[in-house]
């Protein structure tokens, strides 16, 4: 497994999936959002994993401005305004290899191998 976390050091849920790998002695590479974004293309892989765009936007976010924006642009602008605003998405992100979840979901991570 080559699993990769990014989130805050901030984030509750993603303290709460660096201790779930831990604990099972899975080794992964935490990637701190606040100092390194997510690239273009591992974004792309993370929508398409889970299900599209929509789902990785954080609808709780404190950022309300970008929100609200984000619901009335056009599709298209869509993922240039997230990869320029990533404050506004879900985190954790954990990712193992074309797989990807988001937010904290130990029940999916029991079936990676």
């Amino acid at each position: 497994m080559n699993i990769q976390v990014f989130g805050t050091k901030k984030c509750n849920d993603t303290k709460k999936a660096q201790r779930y790998f831990k604990e099972r002695g899975i080794k992964f590479q935490f990637v701190d959002m606040s100092e390194k974004e997510l690239s273009k293309g591992e974004f792309r892989s993370v929508c398409q994993a889970v299900g599209g765009i929509k789902a990785v936007i954080n609808e709780d976010s404190k950022d309300k401005d970008t929100l609200a924006l984000l619901k009335y642009i056009a599709e298209s602008e869509l993922e240039e305004k997230l990869l320029s605003n990533q404050q506004v998405m879900k985190t954790p992100i954990v990712r193992n290899g074309k797989q990807a979840t988001v937010g904290y979901r130990p029940e999916v991570w029991k079936g990676w191998n």
